[in-house]
């Protein structure tokens, strides 16, 4: 349970705040504003679980509200920035239009991009997004951030061969390793992440849960750095 950094990741240091019952709710984005509204109340730092990508969106709303000017770190395969995706506005492929319609981020880095299509080139452009694709991943990515951050974890941005355990994989990703040193080296206060698009269906032999595991303690003992 330590991470690399030697920082102790048990329960002394995570509360599980336990999972968000969107049951029958008429609008489960709702529900979940409602429980990252109260639990950051406790002024601590936050890490959500997917869950599918959409949820980043209430998410992100509650955290406006709290840490103004966020910058997001997001890692993806995909920038999942459609203003819509068969029929819906708030698809897992639509969160980071919703995000930058609304001003919810002053600044969105999108790390591991490997596929995109016209109009999602279009978008990204129309709302200034700073895409890192991994065809242009440098061997050392050094990220440095003005204000608070949040990282929004899609576990596809990793190459299927480190996390199977996803429903849209991508050959080409990220190595666990590769990840992992975005988050150690970036510069920047970071109140909060999610981690989301684990598929356990998908999965092989717990590999990708094991991943996601190493990926949750790594963020949390980042976010210890900063004395949080």
């Amino acid at each position: 349970m330590f991470s690399e950094n030697g920082t102790l990741v048990n329960d002394d240091l995570i509360l599980d705040a336990g999972d968000v019952d969107i049951g029958r709710a008429f609008d489960p984005f709702q529900v979940i504003e409602e429980k990252v509204d109260a639990l950051l109340a406790y002024d601590m730092p936050l890490i959500c679980l997917g869950g599918d990508h959409s949820i980043s969106y209430p998410v992100i709303k509650v955290f406006d509200r709290v840490h103004h000017d966020l910058n997001i770190l997001h890692f993806d395969a995909h920038p999942d920035i459609y203003d819509e995706f068969e029929g819906s506005r708030l698809s897992h492929a639509c969160p980071f239009a919703r995000i930058m319609e609304a001003g919810l981020a002053k600044r969105l880095v999108q790390v591991g991009i490997r596929t995109q299509s016209k109009t999602q080139r279009e978008q990204i452009k129309k709302y200034g997004v700073e895409v890192i694709e991994m065809k242009d991943h440098p061997e050392r990515l050094e990220l440095e951030f003005d204000g608070p951050v949040y990282i929004s974890f899609d576990l596809d941005a990793l190459d299927p061969a480190f996390a199977p355990g996803v429903s849209h994989r991508e050959p080409g990703g990220l190595s666990t390793r590769q990840a992992i040193a975005v988050v150690q080296a970036l510069k920047g206060d970071v109140v909060g992440a999610d981690i989301v698009e684990y598929n356990p269906k998908m999965d092989i032999a717990g590999m990708t849960d094991m991943v996601a595991a190493k990926i949750l303690k790594e963020i949390a003992a980042r976010m210890i750095q900063n004395g949080r």
